[in-house]
């Protein structure tokens, strides 16, 4: 008599309701990425910002700067929100405090938009 072969078949059940585990596990992971996005984005942003505005409050008259655009000047006059910058004899201009990137002759403190 031949032997005819039935396939065997196996449910998979579903866990018991109470049987998952404590709700908080189901956490974890989340947490985990948000400590890691915290870790290597947003804690070194911080650091670079302070950085920045740190340099800008330390401005004085008579410090010799570059802009943002490529600006090559000396500061002789502060305000609140603007500096203006003497570029050559008799030529001075004024710009915003933002658009002060870092000291002559030395790595700049802000970073351009492109390098980002």
């Amino acid at each position: 008599m031949p032997m005819l072969s039935v396939p065997v078949v196996f449910a998979m059940a579903s866990p018991a309701q109470g049987a998952s585990g404590p709700a908080w596990v189901q956490f974890l992971p989340f947490a985990l990425i948000l400590a890691i996005f915290y870790f290597i984005i947003l804690m070194p942003m911080r650091k670079r910002q302070k950085k920045v505005t740190e340099f800008r409050n330390a401005l004085k008259v008579g410090d010799r700067v570059i802009t943002t655009s490529g600006i090559y000047g000396s500061i002789t006059k502060l305000n609140d929100r603007s500096v203006q910058l003497q570029i050559a004899d008799k030529v001075r201009v004024e710009v915003s405090r933002a658009a002060v990137g870092g000291y002559q002759g030395e790595e700049p403190v802000v970073e351009d938009a492109a390098s980002m």
